[in-house]
């Protein structure tokens, strides 16, 4: 696993009540209009306040106002080539559409996420350490690039990802915090993507990709573990991962004050300095942040003073541990212990960013729930695999739940799988699945007034088989008959 946080004590640096307004304000104003240039985005205001930002990594777009560089590149399956992803215009969202071009018909990868600092912190594929990757040579997978559509500012962007086996890292950084230096760090996720593999972390690891010692990490973690630190209800919880421990405050287990939380869009913020450190979360589509541990370093020895290395990690422990999941769309480290007051005005230009779920023109982002169930259309085990079963399961809002409805009568799951009527299957029982989007008319669907979901090709119905209504309750295709377990309805 993995876990850090901890550095040298410098003075903190405070922002007024009238500074931090006119940041904040300067956020909103800045993301008004966002296929124009912004006038402020997060590291301009972290370097206001004094602790400016040594890394800041996006696929959705940019986090300086002045920005017009890459924000990723990816690479295709069809002919091995890449291409680097930019902004629509300084300062803005990503120009989805280039992806969309380059990636149309063949598989997309994430290969690099670039660092915007202008360090050259950028993430790439994650070598083997403590424990070997699954892809060659042991490195980790690389994250499907139509895994996580999304929009921004009604703009259509893709977050990163991560599947149990895939994640990111830079060993060889610039400016990052070391030892007890003072640092923060911010990152957006999807609340409804974790699970309780080790470890979903993005932040600040070990240089050789392995576990050497408590202190050695200070990373933000998202997920359900309970093995080391945990808080109340059944997650997930935002955590710190400090190597050797997993942390919701001062003790190494529970923390009554770190609150399950799974907003869609998840503001999580872990910080530290010397002796001190804090954890605070909010939803990033509304409101304001809450602080869920603000002390002490934690009681158990090698913690104070922090050990910090100083690589960067994205989707995995400091040792290379890849059995998490989750999914990531901006994330930044600092130079310095960032003031609560900055931090709260780089959540209201988060805020006013407009993350949502929804893609123009499409009923995107959506949960097709059965009439009779009450549970949802589920891609058993989140598999992202062909052939991977259509279940019902309990509403969960994860993104094996999420079917977008397109123009072309597909409802597609991940960005680039459909929902898929087995070997092009018209008869009572065919197996409903996912595959890859190919356009065939097995993948495509008529959504009816009177709430069933018929298949193009076939005629029959979208039905729970057996009328069963428990968790794992296989999905087929049967002759239209008027029975509640093939009426659905859509939930946003």
């Amino acid at each position: 696993m993995t876990v850090g946080s901890g550095l040298r004590h410098l003075k903190k640096t405070l922002l007024s009540a009238g500074a931090a307004a006119a940041l904040a304000a300067g956020a909103l104003t800045g993301v008004a209009a966002p296929s124009q240039a912004a006038t402020s985005q997060p590291c301009d205001i972290y370097a206001a306040g004094g602790t400016p930002c040594v890394a800041a990594h996006s696929t959705t777009r940019a986090l300086y106002a002045a920005y017009t560089g890459p924000l990723y590149q990816v690479r295709r399956s069809s002919d091995n080539t890449t291409r680097d992803i930019g902004v629509l215009s300084a300062g803005g969202v990503a120009d989805s559409a280039a992806q969309d071009s380059f990636c149309a018909n063949t598989n997309c990868v994430i290969t690099v996420i670039y660092d915007q600092s202008g360090r050259n912190n950028r993430l790439t594929q994650a070598p083997p350490g403590g424990f070997a990757g699954p892809a060659a040579g042991g490195y980790d997978n690389l994250a499907d690039a139509k895994a996580a559509p999304i929009t921004v500012g009604g703009h259509k962007a893709y977050g990163v990802y991560v599947a149990a086996g895939t994640g990111y890292r830079n060993n060889a950084t610039n400016g990052v915090a070391k030892g007890d230096q003072p640092e923060g760090m911010y990152a957006i996720f999807d609340g409804t993507h974790y699970n309780g593999g080790c470890c979903f972390d993005y932040g600040n690891a070990e240089t050789n990709s392995r576990d050497n010692g408590n202190g050695t990490m200070e990373a933000i973690y998202f997920g359900n573990i309970k093995v080391w630190g945990y808080g109340t209800g059944n997650g997930p919880w935002i955590m710190a991962d400090l190597e050797n421990g997993l942390f919701s405050g001062v003790n190494a287990g529970y923390n009554a004050n770190d609150p399950t939380i799974g907003h869609r869009f998840l503001t999580a913020i872990i910080k530290g300095e010397s002796n001190h450190w804090a954890i605070r979360g909010g939803n990033a589509q509304s409101g304001s942040l809450s602080t869920f541990y603000n002390g002490s370093r934690p009681n158990v020895s090698g913690y104070n003073p922090m050990k910090k290395e100083g690589a960067i990690i994205l989707g995995i422990g400091g040792d290379n541990s890849h059995g998490s999941a989750g999914t990531f769309y901006e994330g930044v480290m600092t130079s310095g212990y960032p003031s609560d007051a900055t931090e709260n005005a780089v959540q209201a230009n988060i805020v006013a960013a407009g993350y949502a779920t929804s893609t123009g023109g499409t009923t995107g982002g959506q949960q097709i729930v059965g009439g009779q169930s009450g549970r949802c259309l589920d891609v058993t085990g989140v598999s992202q695999s062909n052939g991977a079963q259509v279940q019902l399961w309990d509403c969960n809002g994860q993104t094996n739940q999420r079917w977008t409805s397109t123009s072309s009568k597909q409802l597609q799951v991940y960005g680039n799988k459909c929902l898929d009527a087995y070997g092009q299957g018209t008869s009572n029982g065919t197996q409903v699945i996912i595959w890859d989007c190919n356009g065939q008319t097995n993948q495509q669907w008529n959504i009816n007034s009177n709430g069933t979901i018929t298949g193009v090709q076939s005629g029959l119905c979208l039905d729970a088989n057996n009328a069963a209504t428990a968790n794992g309750t296989k999905i087929i295709l049967w002759a239209c008959n008027g029975g509640a377990n093939q009426q659905w309805s859509l939930r946003s």
